[in-house]
């Protein structure tokens, strides 16, 4: 039953009670199938060829527009009230109705063959003792598959074995959290023991009980029973759907939660129908226009019965009434007949064109080179092609960082070593050089174990290190031991760093290309080659990193038996413990490190101190009694840390770049010229997070303060947030001022901007976060933030993202833009009103729920400033034109009924009612609507102050809606009135009659096109070929089919449809009907050819200014400038540069997360080593993690 539901589009799981616990047992489908979990198949798409019909049509009218044209429809089938045919109303309605099925049966077409490639790949089951490929779709809760090398893990498994020593897998959990580091989960032992023993797989009925599915990734609680014993189950045994194994030849593993209900699939949020600003505008003003018509058709109704009552008798004789109808009662009838006449106010045919319009432009995007990425192929892709307008209008963007600010990419950029800075390259007049791609290189083929992906610039360094001077052998040493890194090496001196993180395996490989390779190492040895000698270690202890000690050190012995201490670690800590000595050196070193600090960089200070044996005996001793000791172990181990690591001798600072991507700082300087406020949400730690922001210039040295919000309770929190807004603005209320805003029932709450003296920035940790998004303290955060120029908000979770997005939506009338490359930014993307996506390193979850995606977040700057301002003022621009020749169009009935007794005739030929909206007038307003630019892409990007009249709603809002409203009064007035006189009491040349009804009719139609056409050629700015052919064109084509329609030939064909025989040769030969026609377009274009004139010389806007100077600049627009990177001297220092998270070095030392072992080698530069071949010379600079410091 529950699949032929499913087949129906029907969701039966929906209805399922909810699940407090899971209880299954592995290799027993009949057991779990009665629990009626969900299979491993998705689905995201909403139709199938049964539903699409009536479910896609039930959708269309629950537009309000919709309804109506069907509640008009059923008007005109009724002959008492109908003065219109009824094609007038069902052709547009189904043109309508047809255009938008087959856009929304396209897109759904597109989610259904994602969903079909992704249910349909193949995995290895094992059914009835024997492994099958199944396809995903058909993997049930409770099966144990087989998962292989690179492949993505199909649904949420517990770890049963695996090829690796202690049952270790890696995996990347880029789809789920955006990093490409590896991490590293490990089995039971208890099921480990099977390894890939069929047999014993076959035969496990370990039952599970856990938690019910759920969107934490982080956190994971069950028990597994078998063979009588229960073992606890935490996220360290649990494989997420998503995931991508690595470096693991095979593993197996019992299937938890399948589909929909992963971790993955949990964590994509809720799809809510996303819609413009100016669709909800629309909305209110729909609304409007109907209480309008209403009032109108209530006016000439109360005509029409006066009318009856006074004169009506008069023509009985000729019209006489039918039985039991009074004047009241054609009144009421008549009521019915003017919502018919008068409908045009709102053309079903502007909800065609308006789809059109933005498919247009949305095509705009995805053709645009200059957001496409050669590197990986990646075009910018509209995903969403209802929301382009809305990007005109942005107000706040939300970005993460890793990967989306930035590459994800660490390299080693300079150092400092006994007093001397390297990294920087001088001319020869000493003067320091701008390091571009040209920059020449250094050469490092003289090591065969570099990396040939390892680049620097400062030849002097090699230099240094060629002619063994002992300090910067000394400081290479410590980089090739002092860490957690693992290595791999499966060929020959091909090595692979598996590093926690990116910035710790860029130190480990910059020694490595300075002859200090780091080769193996096991719990008790670190095996390096120094130039050319290989050296093993003996590793007797680590001294691990934590956020408190802010340091790490490890103490060696060497193969000469010197014992020795190497420590890096955050200058200011380093620093205390360094021996008086070092003053003069640690003067020079800051020094350095501020010149670091400034260009953003991360920084390390790294020290030594060389160990007296017998001290080291007896303080390791004592160090063995610390570590087994039950009681105050950490403190007792942190005061033999403190005791050993004293007296440093100091070595230099290391600086890492956390590369940006190409044109981060200038992108986000625009943007912020364009009054775009930045937020960056990032799980990444606050000195991070902090560094990336002085690298984009979001904080600068010259800001007013920077606030740091790291408060522990919610009362501490709300003090320093109050304490941030009382130093912006020391006169700002405790109490917020609080705008309800709204109609009707659906009131809002509003907080207004509030204006301080000088630039802020707010840091803001995960912890208060969480503290300040509570219901009490919200309006205080968003009062704060909102001061702020630039708001970080660190070691936030995707659901607090998501939170921080729906805050301010709920409190600011303003636009949000969220941007994010990892599955872990998914639930913001769908938050924001606009959900951009970065189709990069990290996977491609975020880019399957985002409405626009491209590779660079550079390419943010021309989707917002030039396809999103454009996009925003061509539909600005088509609305007012719209509503403008409707009105006139209605108008000129509602005038007219005065004349005709209220009689509910219509004063256009009904041929020409039908086809206005579609054909006469539909062409030119697309194509100004399609093509129009008030300045070009590159003056668009020069002037980003062209974007704020976007987020002011200035180009169309309730003010401009009524202005086009008067506008079009007037213009119907004179097209009514002047024609109606000059026509009054007229004779045609040969002295026959020409004031009759249908003469006027055409006159009246003439007028009014024409007038129309005119208005828009005032309205274009940007005239191509398309739009002259489209324009003039429209003309033609109108008295082409005027001429035809009101011919003898279509009069004697279909004598009821064509009743206008004549009437287009009798009149359109006239004089005076031209002049008529001319005086007519005259008086309703010059007052606003006027009224532009004197606003652009007394009030002209930032576009007029801008359009001015560009018709003044005669030559070309010069080239964009590239601004170098600029230097930031700063005082401040960088974030410490650690990566590994406690208690990680005690596993490196326990020797559980290490590989098999090394593969027998001799001396590190042999030459067999020499002879490596050029495949392997392109071979990346990589390094992998085996822990995410940030969990």
């Amino acid at each position: 039953m529950d699949s032929v539901m499913s087949f129906f589009g029907l969701d039966c799981t929906k209805k399922k009670e909810k699940e407090e616990e899971r209880h299954l047992r592995a290799n027993d489908r009949e057991l779990n199938l009665s629990y009626k979990y969900a299979t491993n198949a998705i689905k995201t798409s909403k139709y199938n060829l049964f539903t699409f019909l009536p479910l896609n049509l039930f959708e269309q009218f629950q537009r309000i527009a919709n309804a109506y044209f069907l509640f008009l429809l059923i008007l005109q089938v009724i002959p008492a009230i109908s003065s219109l045919s009824w094609f007038t109303t069902v052709v547009p309605l189904v043109l309508v109705l047809l255009v938008t099925a087959v856009k929304d049966a396209s897109d759904d077409f597109n989610r259904r063959k994602t969903d079909r490639q992704v249910n349909n790949r193949r995995v290895s089951v094992l059914v009835s003792g024997e492994l099958r490929s199944e396809k995903w779709m058909d993997v049930q809760v409770g099966d144990i598959i087989k998962l292989e090398n690179n492949k993505f893990v199909a649904a949420d498994l517990l770890l049963l074995s695996s090829s690796e020593p202690l049952n270790l897998v890696y995996i990347e959990t880029a789809e789920l959290d955006g990093e490409t580091n590896l991490k590293v989960k490990q089995a039971l032992t208890v099921t480990g023991e099977m390894g890939d023993c069929i047999e014993k797989l076959a035969a496990f009925n370990g039952e599970v009980h856990c938690e019910p599915p759920n969107n934490r990734l982080d956190k994971f609680t069950g028990t597994l029973t078998f063979r009588d014993q229960k073992y606890a189950l935490d996220n360290e045994r649990i494989l997420l759907r998503g995931c991508t194994l690595r470096n693991t030849e095979w593993c197996f593993g019992l299937v938890i939660f399948a589909g929909p209900e992963t971790k993955l699939m949990q964590n994509c949020g809720k799809t809510t129908f996303k819609r413009t600003s100016i669709d909800h505008l629309m909305n209110v003003l729909v609304l409007f226009i109907f209480g309008f018509l209403a009032f109108m058709c209530t006016v000439l109704a109360i005509g029409n019965g006066i009318w009856e009552f006074q004169e009506g008798s008069v023509f009985t004789a000729f019209l006489p009434r039918p039985d039991g109808v009074d004047a009241s009662f054609s009144a009421f009838l008549t009521f019915w007949s003017y919502v018919i006449i008068l409908n045009t106010v709102v053309p079903i045919s502007l909800y065609v064109s308006v789809e059109i319009i933005r498919l247009g432009n949305s095509f705009y995007i995805d053709w645009d080179r200059k957001m496409y990425y050669p590197r990986s192929d990646t075009p910018a892709e509209a995903r969403t092609t209802t929301l382009n307008e809305e990007l005109g209008q942005i107000k706040y963007v939300f970005s993460d960082k890793t990967g989306t600010l930035t590459q994800n990419i660490m390299t080693f950029n300079k150092c400092s070593i006994s007093g001397k800075s390297y990294g920087d390259v001088f001319n020869f007049a000493g003067q320091r050089l701008e390091i571009t791609e040209k920059t020449e290189k250094v050469d490092f083929s003289y090591n065969p174990l570099a990396d040939p992906k390892f680049s620097f610039h400062d030849h002097s360094l090699v230099e240094a290190v060629k002619l063994e001077a002992p300090e910067v052998h000394n400081f290479f040493r410590l980089l090739a031991l002092c860490h957690t890194v693992m290595a791999e090496e499966k060929e020959e001196g091909n090595l692979l760093y598996q590093a926690q993180s990116p910035d710790e395996g860029a130190l480990v490989t910059a020694a490595r290309n300075f002859g200090f390779v780091f080769r193996s190492r096991t719990p008790e040895t670190i095996t390096i080659v120094e130039m050319g000698v290989q050296k093993s270690y003996e590793l007797l202890a680590i001294l691990d990193f934590n956020n408190v000690r802010k340091r790490m050190s490890v103490i060696v012995q060497s193969p000469e038996g010197k014992l020795s201490l190497y420590c890096k670690g955050a200058d200011t800590i380093v620093y205390e413990r360094l021996h008086p000595s070092c003053s003069k050196l640690m003067d020079v070193t800051t020094e350095h490190l501020n010149e670091f600090a400034g260009e953003g960089l991360r920084t390390l200070v790294l020290a030594h101190k060389n160990l007296d044996e017998d001290y080291f005996r007896e303080w390791s001793t004592r160090h063995h009694m610390a570590s087994t000791t039950l009681e105050d172990r950490e403190e007792r181990l942190d005061e033999l840390y403190e005791e050993i690591e004293k007296d440093l001798l100091l070595l230099g600072a290391t600086a890492i770049e956390d590369k940006l991507q190409d044109g981060v700082p200038q992108t986000i300087e625009q943007l912020s010229k364009a009054n775009i406020k930045i937020w960056v949400l990032t799980g990444d730690k606050q000195e991070t997070a902090e560094n990336i922001g002085y690298s984009c210039n979001m904080l600068r040295e010259e800001m007013t303060d920077v606030f740091i919000i790291s408060a522990d309770t919610p009362q501490e929190v709300h003090e320093e947030l109050r304490n941030a807004r009382k130093k912006m603005k020391p006169e700002s209320e405790d109490e917020p001022t609080i705008i309800q805003r709204g109609i009707l029932d659906k009131k809002s709450k509003m907080l207004p901007d509030e204006t301080v003296d000088g630039e802020y920035g707010l840091v803001i940790n995960g912890h208060s976060l969480a503290y300040a998004l509570d219901k009490s303290l919200e309006q205080e955060l968003l009062r704060t933030a909102c001061m702020c120029k630039t708001v970080i908000c660190c070691r936030v979770t995707p659901l607090q993202k998501a939170q921080v997005v729906e805050l301010v939506k709920k409190y600011k009338q303003a636009v949000t833009l969220a941007i994010g490359d990892g599955a872990n930014d998914v639930s913001m993307i769908k938050a924001a009103h606009i959900g951009v996506g970065i189709s990069g390193q990290e996977g491609m979850q975020a880019v399957l729920s985002s409405d626009f995606s491209f590779a660079q977040f550079r390419y943010l700057q021309r989707l917002l400033l030039v396809h999103g301002r454009w996009s925003y003022l061509r539909m600005c621009k088509f609305l007012r034109y719209f509503f403008y020749k409707n009105f006139t169009f209605t108008f000129v009935h509602f005038w007219y009924a005065f004349f005709c007794g209220f009689s509910a005739q219509t004063v256009y030929d009904e041929w020409f009612i039908t086809v206005y909206n579609l054909v006469y007038t539909a062409l030119p307003v697309l194509g100004m609507s399609l093509f129009d630019q008030d300045v070009n892409d590159r003056w668009s990007v020069q002037f980003p102050q062209l974007y704020s009249p976007g987020q002011l709603n200035k180009y169309f809002s309730k003010t401009a809606f009524f202005k086009c409203v008067l506008h079009s009064c007037y213009s119907s007035l004179v097209l009514f009135f002047i024609p109606y006189a000059a026509m009054y009491d007229t004779v045609r040349d040969d002295g026959r009659d020409i004031a009759d009804y249908q003469s006027f009719a055409l006159l009246a139609q003439t007028c009014l096109l024409i007038t129309v056409c005119v208005q828009l050629g005032l309205d274009t700015s940007y005239w191509t070929a398309v739009n002259q052919f489209f324009l003039w064109g429209s003309l033609a084509v109108y008295f082409a089919i005027t001429f035809t329609m009101y011919s003898n030939g279509m009069y004697l064909i279909f004598t009821a449809s064509f009743p206008f025989i004549g009437t287009a040769r009798n009149s359109l030969n006239q004089p005076n009907v031209w002049l008529t026609i001319l005086l007519t377009s005259i008086l309703c274009v010059l007052p606003v050819v006027a009224y532009r004139f004197l606003l652009i010389q007394l009030c002209p806007t930032i576009n007029d200014k801008v359009r001015f100077k560009v018709r003044q600049a005669k030559v070309a627009l010069p080239p964009p400038s590239f601004r170098t990177r600029l230097r930031r001297r700063s005082s401040r220092r960088s974030g410490y540069a650690f990566s590994h998270a406690q208690g990680y070095g005690d596993l490196v030392t326990s020797g559980k997360y290490l590989q098999r072992g090394a593969i027998s080698r001799g001396r590190g530069f042999s030459s067999s080593i020499q002879q490596r071949s050029g495949a392997l010379q392109e071979m990346p600079q990589m390094y992998r993690a085996v822990k995410d410091a940030s969990q």
